[in-house]
Order: C-alpha cells, then structure tokens, then sequence
C-alpha cells in the first residue's frame, strides 16, 4: 500500500509541475513590449460584402475571399504568439541555446500592419470576383489601429454587381471521331441554363471532358486543348451563351484514338540486365519476358487488366498497377506505354504496354528489442525475431515465422505480479483464391483476394498463479472491394486454451468465484468471423470522413453435427468441450476536418454477445472491456463496469482480474489541433462500460438494465501528440466526472486527484 501511495504522489507531482510549465509559458509568450514604436502588428483581416441583387452560396463566397488575403498574420496558439515571441527573442545579443532552437523550431518574422499594401489585395478580391462572374465590382479598404495593444487589422469591403448567367451551352462543329466523343461527354454536364458564369466551373469541366476522352482512347489529349467562347452580344440582361472549340494547332496525334498492341511483362525486372536478351513466354495474348521462372505466368497474369486490341484506358491502367502493387512481391510497378511508328491512314494508333516489375528482397530477418509499458501496471522488456520469405513458391507467396519472448512485472495493492510470455505463430499468405470450386477472377475487379493461413501457439505463465497455454488456427480470405471497402472472412477459426497449471491460493480463488472458474476452465473455439470495413479516412483530402466496422462472429454450430456428449451431459468435440457463442459488433466513426490541420474526431461503439448452448458465459478472451488509452481515458484498462460493479482492491484477492461482460457501448468525442512543429494537442470527453446480460452472483451490479445511461462512465481530459509524418506518439491526462461504481448520487463529481495519465502509440479513433 505504501508503494502505491508513493507512486500516486509522484503522479502529482508531475501533473503539478506540468500545470506550472504550461503556465510559464504562456506568460512568457507576450509580445507587445516587443513591438516598435512605430509599428503595429497586423492581425487579419475581415470582407464585408455588398451587393445589388441576391448571391447563391454568399458565405462560401466570403470565405474564399477572405483566403485570398496576403500576407497571412501570426500564427496564434490560445490567443499567444509563440513563434513571434521566440523570433524576438532570438534578436538578443545573447538569446541562449534553448531560444536559438526554437526560434529555428517555430520562430516567425512579424508582419507589420506598414507591410501591407492594401490596394493590391483589393485588386485580387475583384479579380476573384470576376473568375465567378460579378464583373464591374469594386472593392475597398479601411484600416482599425488598436494602439493600447499595438495591434490593427483590416475591414474589406466589396460592392458585387449581378453575375453573368449561362443560357446556352454548345460544342462547335469538330473533326471525327473526337467531335462525337466530346458531344457524348457534354451530354452529362453538370452545366445547366441558368449558372452562374464561374472561372473554376470551366477548369473543372475541361478535365471531366478529358477524362471521359481518355478512358476513349486519347492517349495525348490534354485538358489545354479546349477553349471556351461566352458570347454576350445576344442578350442584355447579362446572359451569355457559352462554345466549347479546339484550339488551333492542335496536333493530329491528340486527337486519334490508341489502341493497346504488344503487352510486354518483365517479372524480375532489373536495370543492370539486358531485357533484349531474356527469354520471352507467349501467354494470354501477353509476353512474360524472364530467363528463369521467378513468378509462375499463370498465377501473374490475373493480376494485368490490360488486353491487347482494346483501346487505351488510363483506368485500366491504373488497376493493372494497383493490383500487382498488392501482391506484396514487388517493390516498384512501373507500367510505361510506348507510341509504335506507323504510316497508317486510319483513324487509331498503336501503344505498346511495357510493366516493369522490380522484387523486393526475398527473404529478410528481424530481430527487435522492446520496452513493454502497459496501462495495467504491467512493464517489461520483450524480444521478438521474425522471418520473411517472399514469393517462396514463385506465385507471390508470403511465408513469414515469428517468435516472441516477453516479462512483464506488475505492483500495486501490496503485491507484485510477474508474468513470462512465449508465443510463436506461423503465417502463409496466397495472393489468390484457394477454393474447391473455381472462381473467376473477374468477379474481382478492384483487387484479387488473398487467402490466409495461420497456426500460433502462446504460453503464458503468471508467477505463483497460473499458466495457460493457446494455440490458435486460421484460414480465411481478404479483398477489398473499392477503395475505401475492405471484406474479411475466415470460415475456419480455431482457438484452444487450456489452463495447464494452478496454484493453490489461485485455485481456492475459483473455487470461490464460479464465473470466474467457467472464465478459465479449458475452452475449445470453432467457427467463423467475418468483418466489413468502410473507411474514407484513407482519403486525406476529404472534409466529411466516415468510418465504419461491422464484425459477426460466431461459434459451435458447426462442431453441433458431429458432437457428442460426456459423463456430465456437455457436448464434446473429440472429448473437447467447445464452446458456444454469437457476438457482433459495430464501430461507427465520423471526422469533421477544418481548415488549418483541425478536426473533430467521433466514435461510436456497440457489442453485444450472446452464449449459448455448451457455454453459459462468453469466453473470456472474447468477452468486452472498457477502460484505457483507447477506451474511456479517464480509468484504467479493463478496470471499469461491469454496470455498478465495484471491486475493491484492498480487500479483494482477485482484484487483478480484468473486469469484463459480453455487452459494450462506448461513446468518444475529439478535438485536435495544431500547436507547433510536430506537436498537436486535443481536448476530448469518453463515455461508456461494459455490462452482462444476466445477473451473476460473483459480479453484483453488472446487469444490463434500461437505466444503463446512468452507468455509463464519464472522463474528459486534454492530450499532447507529437506527429511526425503519420507516426504519433500520444500523451492523454484524463479525469473522471461520472463513476458509476460510486453510491447514487455520489456519481457526479470532478476527481481531480484521479487523473489517469495514458501513454501509446498511434491516434485512439
């Protein structure tokens, strides 16, 4: 007990002197007593706008004017300059190493209100507004000084005129075949009568028209051969019709179809060795160029989308591309098409398709040394060696063997807990189907299925109270559908565990504790799972990201045909008892990206098992928790719920034990934010717990009940990420406001001293 009173002081401690250093900071990060006498510092600027008539879409409108304004003021963080302070600092005659490097760190020179030259950023604004249609506006300036704070910005104003509106939209007359492939393109313009005339509208419809031409064929069309004429003379109410013509010049091969000739494959592609001298295979209308068998042809050639005869298609491309990418044997694709010299009349030409594919290294070795730090007071050292061998069967196979040696130490509550963990785990990865029945691979279309085998066995031994031993098996298939959907199914799933070894004090434990022993008894699990995954976030451009993971699992039904029953009357597979479950859940996410590198993070989670059958609980490595760096922030892992559930640590001797259920709802909300450099912040609230679906004597208060919103654990807090290209280190400080294992009434409280300090890798949601 004295050791963890130690611990929770200097917890304080550090949080206290955190508060502090933060607190400096910002008081060290005023500048004003910097600035010169006879400057101001420019703060921003606003756009008023004015206008004659109604205008579509008004505060979008303004939002791009405003982004148009230069020079672009301080970066503030909480209403301080820190860049600004640091660079003011560093004109010291002597500023110290620690403000040289932040200066170079985050330092930035100030923009001075007598740097702006407000007549040129009037002329963009009206510039701007001309490129969407509001010709003849005008724009002006007012400057507001603030000499207390020795600050000013700028107050724009426009004066908008009525747009232009399209009432026609035509093609002129051009040669074939391009003219009707471009007349078939305008036909599913999104220009209707009545559009505004917008600069960026005709941008964007010059390359939708060079898309639909290059998926025709058009190999060397480009989007700066179309012109577009308005012509307003017909009308005076400020209408124009609009005309899509070529330029003039245009070269003739812009504007002739290409046809794919000769597909040429170079499966172990090498820049030092000479292609003209290798060997070349005649297959599926394709040549496979290589001396020696590195990749079977009949197991490559699924892969190319690519036909001779068909015309040239950039999306086609594209897949051929992205399809050999995947395999994992390669480490660049490169596809490059060559123009065949002809002197035919006819109205297409001939491109050669050449892909070069260069391997990675076959077989590769690891061998990696970890720091193990768990948010269950467990740490240690753990060494992990794994081996690679790719394309092992010249087919794209991936073999790959890893083994892992581990010790973890554990204080807290008066006792130290030790556990050794040894695992080993093969893994063998075919990039295709491997079915009885045959599939055709262009039922795939976006990407071929990988089919995946597993075997792993792990042994686990907590000192003086246990040893358990699992193995596990796998087969199943992965595949993403498009870009953002990704199918798993493994119609094979084998788990086993077997209790091997318990002492006696932990034996009187769950002899005591029936739930708890049913959690640990020898359990046999067969069935299968399946997952459904959409996700936009790997879409890093888009505003709205949505993010969803449906997961079925199930159990038993299978092994239920050929079972057969023991002395105590449980059904057995080959004199195992197996158990018996369904389970599904679901993980909702959405992300709201604002300008500037911010964004609102949301999750929403649900689970729900169900047992049944041979098992009266859910297994317990199946079974939910809540609680931890990924979880609710504000309690530890797996220390929250089950419901009300209290467990005293104090008093308890099997408080160690991880507090689960097979029902879980988990709410989580994010905000995150830019500070400087490599370093974000966030501010964040989670809710949730888990519960069971019936009472059980061991676990009083864990029962799902329709007043489960009040049980609900609540945390807020504040974190600090350091991100470095995509790979972020996370510091969270979470506090909880609602513990549902507190009396009623006594739930709802601010508990400071409990802050939970949450140390991992990688962003929670």
């Amino acid at each position: 007990m004295k050791s963890n009173l130690n611990t929770i002081a200097v917890i304080r401690s550090c949080k206290f002197t955190f508060a502090l250093l933060i607190l400096a900071f910002f008081q060290a990060c005023s500048i004003v007593k910097y600035i010169p006498e006879d400057e101001l510092l420019y703060t921003g600027a606003t756009v008023e706008i004015k206008t004659d008539s109604i205008v579509e879409s008004e505060s979008e409108l303004k939002a791009e004017l405003e982004s148009t304004i230069r020079p672009v003021p301080n970066s503030k963080v909480l209403g301080m300059y820190p860049g600004l302070y640091y660079y003011y600092k560093n004109q010291k005659e002597k500023p110290g190493f620690i403000n040289r490097w932040l200066y170079k760190k985050i330092g930035e020179e100030p923009v001075y209100q007598s740097s702006i030259e407000t007549f040129e950023v009037e002329d963009i604004l009206v510039n701007r507004l001309e490129n969407h249609g509001f010709f003849y506006s005008s724009a002006s300036s007012e400057v507001v000084e603030n000499e207390a704070d020795k600050k000013s910005e700028i107050q724009y104003q426009v004066q908008i005129k009525q747009p232009y509106k399209m009432k026609t939209y035509q093609v002129d007359s051009l040669p074939e075949p391009i003219f009707s492939e471009i007349k078939n393109s305008v036909t599913n313009t999104e220009f209707k009568p009545g559009i505004r005339f917008d600069l960026d509208f005709l941008k964007t419809e010059r390359l939708r028209i060079d898309a639909d031409l290059k998926k025709a064929g058009y190999y060397n069309f480009n989007s700066e051969f179309l012109i577009f004429e308005a012509d307003t003379t017909r009308y005076k109410n400020k209408t124009f019709d609009l005309y899509l013509r070529l330029k003039s010049a245009v070269p003739q091969e812009a504007i002739k179809p290409y046809k794919i000739g000769n597909i040429n494959i170079y499966p172990d592609y090498d820049i030092k060795k000479d292609s003209l001298k290798q060997k070349s295979t005649r297959y599926n209308e394709k040549n496979y160029i290589q001396d020696e068998i590195f990749f079977k042809i009949k197991h490559l050639d699924p892969f190319v989308t690519l036909n001779e005869g068909e015309l040239y298609s950039p999306e086609a491309s594209r897949n051929t591309a992205r399809r050999l990418s995947t395999i994992g044997t390669y480490k660049f694709v490169n596809i490059q098409y060559e123009e065949r010299d002809s002197t035919l009349t006819d109205s297409s030409r001939i491109l050669d398709a050449n892909i070069y594919l260069s391997p990675l290294n076959q077989r590769s070795l690891r061998a990696e040394l970890q720091a193990v730090t768990k948010s269950n007071n467990f740490a240690g050292p753990a060494l992990e060696f794994s081996y690679n061998n790719r394309n092992i069967f010249r087919g794209g196979e991936i073999l790959s063997l890893s083994t892992n040696l581990g010790y973890e130490l554990q204080m807290g509550g008066g006792s130290t807990i030790s556990n050794t963990a040894l695992g080993i785990k093969s893994e063998m990865i075919f990039p295709r189907v491997i079915f009885p029945i045959k599939i055709n691979d262009d039922f795939f279309e976006y990407s071929i299925p990988k089919t995946k085998t597993s075997l792993g066995v792990d042994y686990l031994k907590r000192t003086e109270l246990y040893a358990l031993l699992s193995g596990t098996a796998e087969f199943g298939y992965s595949w993403n559908a498009n870009r953002y959907t990704t199918h798993n199914i493994n119609p094979i799933s084998i788990n086993y565990n077997n209790l091997i070894e318990t002492s006696d004090e932990f034996q009187e434990i769950l002899d005591e504790n029936t739930y708890l022993e049913q959690s640990f008894e020898q359990q046999f699990i067969a069935g299968l799972n399946y997952s459904f995954t959409y996700n936009e976030m790997v879409n890093a451009s888009k505003k709205n990201q949505l993010y969803a993971n449906i997961t079925f699992d199930i159990a038993g039904n299978g092994l239920s045909l050929f079972d057969s029953k023991n002395d105590s009357g449980t059904q057995t597979f080959f004199g195992l008892e197996y158990a018996q479950y369904v389970k599904a859940d679901i993980d909702f996410r959405y992300h709201f990206n604002f300008n500037n590198d911010k964004k609102i993070a949301t999750r929403l989670f649900a689970g729900y098992g169900i047992p049944y059958g041979n098992s009266e609980y859910m297994p317990y490595i199946k079974q939910y928790y809540s609680g931890g760096p990924n979880s609710v922030r504000a309690f530890r892992i797996r220390s929250l719920g089950p419901g009300t559930y209290v467990s005293d640590e104090e008093t308890d001797d099997d408080y160690y034990i991880d507090q689960t259920g097979n029902i879980r709802l988990e709410a989580n909300v994010e905000y995150r934010f830019p500070l400087f450099s490599y370093f974000k912040g966030a501010i964040f609230a989670d809710a949730g717990n888990v519960w069971n679906s019936k009472e059980i004597d061991d676990v009083p208060g864990g029962k799902f009940s329709s007043d489960f919103i009040n049980e609900l654990g609540i945390g807020v807090g504040v974190g600090l990420r350091v991100d470095v290209q995509g790979f972020v280190i996370r510091f969270d400080f979470a506090t909880p406001i609602h513990d549902p294992a507190l009396e009623e009434g006594k739930r709802y409280d601010f508990q400071y001293e409990e802050t939970t300090f949450n140390f991992a890798i990688g962003y929670p949601f």
